[in-house]
């Protein structure tokens, strides 16, 4: 394998470009998906090596459950520098593991425990819930998922802008954005170098409800009146994988871009600009990434099965 099992530890870097112009360049729906997609790949990749590098360093540990013939030099000989890499991957791959169980651990219990709290309700695309509290956020599950809202927010708004917030946390919902909140989260999780895209990523899809309640309600203006007024006196969301309206972020940009005029729908940019080049680079990082994990695991593969006894 050689220095290509560390590759996709390190080859997230290659998207920081693209995180950083894409917010500025791209539709925010465009950046959303491109940017988790490109997330989601490079952590698995990543995920997937160090695996593989903690299965040489396991082998390596007296008791292991492993195979014996998984301990041969040659085994060992297929990643650099196996005395130190091996076994710093275990704590590493475990940290991985209870992080990323942690996000879905907390994720389902806040989901959980909002479900609960809406029973007795009616069932109805808005819950309203009498609360001295001033939140909102879009809570998905069941058919179409519901708008939650309390009434110490409703009271903070005109009737225009309760009109902004509802589409605002429908097109949550519509857009299945808490996927890519989970989504990236967990990819932030799995790999440090990917937090850009994550933090990208919240904000993206935040930019994507605006647009699309801006398109609902018709005025862009109302649209960022209510979420300054909803981000002044509101507490966010419960949970970073949750989206709503007053979500924890740069609210001041989102106002600014709200009150400038609409992103441009087109789904790409020109090659030639700084978003092309950065895109080229993020999409040749992602592609060397699966290419190495796949060819690490492929070599593996074949070392561990020669080296294990019939």
């Amino acid at each position: 394998m050689g220095v290509f099992v560390f590759l996709p530890l390190v080859l997230p870097l290659t998207a920081w470009p693209i995180a950083r112009l894409a917010e500025q360049h791209l539709h925010p729906r465009t950046t959303t998906r491109m940017l988790t997609a490109l997330a989601v790949a490079m952590a698995l990749c990543s995920t997937v090596c160090l695996a593989l590098v903690m299965v040489v360093g396991t082998a390596q540990l007296p008791g292991n459950p492993l195979p014996d013939g998984w301990s041969d030099p040659e085994v060992r000989a297929a990643v650099p520098f196996d005395e130190v890499a091996g076994k710093a991957a275990i704590p590493a791959l475990a940290a991985v593991l209870l992080a990323c169980g942690r996000v879905l651990w907390r994720h389902g219990r806040v989901r959980r425990r909002s479900h609960r709290a809406l029973v007795g309700l009616p069932d109805t695309a808005v819950a309203v819930l009498p609360d001295d509290v001033p939140y909102a956020y879009a809570l998905p599950g069941g058919r179409r998922g519901r708008v939650v809202v309390t009434t110490a927010l409703l009271a903070c708004l005109e009737s225009a802008e309760r009109r902004a917030l509802f589409a605002h946390e429908r097109a949550h919902l519509a857009g299945r954005h808490h996927r890519f909140l989970l989504a990236v989260q967990l990819a932030s999780r799995a790999n440090p170098f990917l937090r850009p895209l994550r933090t990208t990523v919240t904000y993206a899809a935040e930019r994507w409800a605006d647009e699309e309640a801006a398109g609902t309600v018709g005025s862009r203006r109302v649209v960022a009146q209510a979420i300054g007024k909803a981000a002044l006196v509101s507490r966010g969301v419960p949970v970073p994988t949750l989206a709503g309206m007053a979500a924890p972020g740069p609210v001041p940009r989102r106002v600014a871009a709200l009150l400038g005029p609409a992103p441009v729908t087109r789904s790409w940019s020109s090659v030639s600009s700084s978003v092309g080049w950065a895109a080229w680079a993020a999409a040749a990082g992602t592609a060397v990434s699966a290419m190495a994990s796949a060819n690490s695991a492929v070599t593996m593969y074949f070392i561990l099965n020669s080296a294990t006894p019939l």
